[in-house]
């Protein structure tokens, strides 16, 4: 049996190659059903196999007509579900073409030219205001007591008498600040965007004059002492660091639309 079923595919095979470059034409057939050039063809881009390559494309044969007569026989007995089966092939391919279709579409679509259309015509969305802002940390949490909090409040007014006496920002911030990261670069918090760390934070950041350290005041964090390194700047974020999102706006965007055209041209009754 086993010799058998290689001398068929061995005719198979030579069929294949003399069958010519006509899609029409049948390169095999398994149980009666004709397997054409462009079916094959078809399996060969599917498996990324190089046309040129002829060793390859005769295994490759081999194995899609052997499962082709697998199928052809499973598919006959009494041992699966064939209409579960039918309904998942149907999920599959209903599947396979809306994703590959939105694929291609919006590939089409969404270029790096939209991309940069788009972040040209909404410049200010990418604007942000930034301060370079030192500070001193004195922590707080929920669970002290009135008069541990009182203790922590002295303890800021302290730093910034001594600051507002001309001792040093840094120093000062070394020696008090509980935020030991930003305590061992004098406070340095580097440039803050305007809205983030805390809304009383920011407000307060971003109404003040360069060089100008601010009275003690609350966050959740608990009580910070402020010095503005540098007045509040507009930076405009780079079209590289903001493009992924944009293009994944803009897909969105896209897909939404067409979906919605598409639709429009079915009618769908219940």
């Amino acid at each position: 049996m086993l010799i058998r079923f290689i001398l068929i595919f061995s005719l198979l095979l030579a069929g294949l190659v003399g069958c010519g470059g006509d899609n029409d034409k049948t390169v095999a057939t398994v149980n009666g059903k004709k397997i054409t050039n462009e079916q094959f063809d078809a399996f060969l881009k599917f498996k990324r196999v190089p046309v040129k390559d002829e060793t390859r494309k005769a295994r490759m044969l081999d194995q899609y007509l052997e499962r082709e007569a697998l199928a052809a026989v499973i598919e006959k007995k009494d041992l699966l579900d064939n209409a579960m089966i039918e309904a998942e092939l149907n999920e599959f391919k209903k599947e396979m073409l809306i994703s590959r279709y939105f694929e291609k579409y919006l590939d089409e679509q969404v270029t790096e030219q939209a991309v940069n259309n788009y972040y040209n015509t909404k410049a200010a969305e990418y604007e942000q205001k930034k301060a370079h802002v030192a500070h001193i940390l004195i922590r707080l949490n929920m669970k002290m007591s009135e008069e541990e909090r009182q203790v922590k409040l002295t303890t800021a007014q302290e730093a910034y008498s001594k600051v507002r006496a001309g001792e040093d920002f840094g120093k000062i911030a070394g020696a008090y600040s509980e935020d030991k990261i930003s305590a061992k670069k004098g406070g340095d918090l580097d440039w803050v965007k305007e809205g983030t760390i805390d809304k009383r934070f920011s407000q307060t950041v971003f109404t003040m004059k360069e060089g100008d350290v601010s009275e003690p005041f609350e966050t959740p964090f608990g009580f910070h002492i402020v010095k503005l390194l540098e007045a509040p700047q507009i930076v405009k974020q780079p079209l590289k660091g903001v493009a992924g999102d944009i293009r994944y706006q803009l897909r969105n965007q896209a897909k939404k639309a067409e979906m919605d055209r598409l639709l429009a041209e079915v009618k769908i009754k219940k």
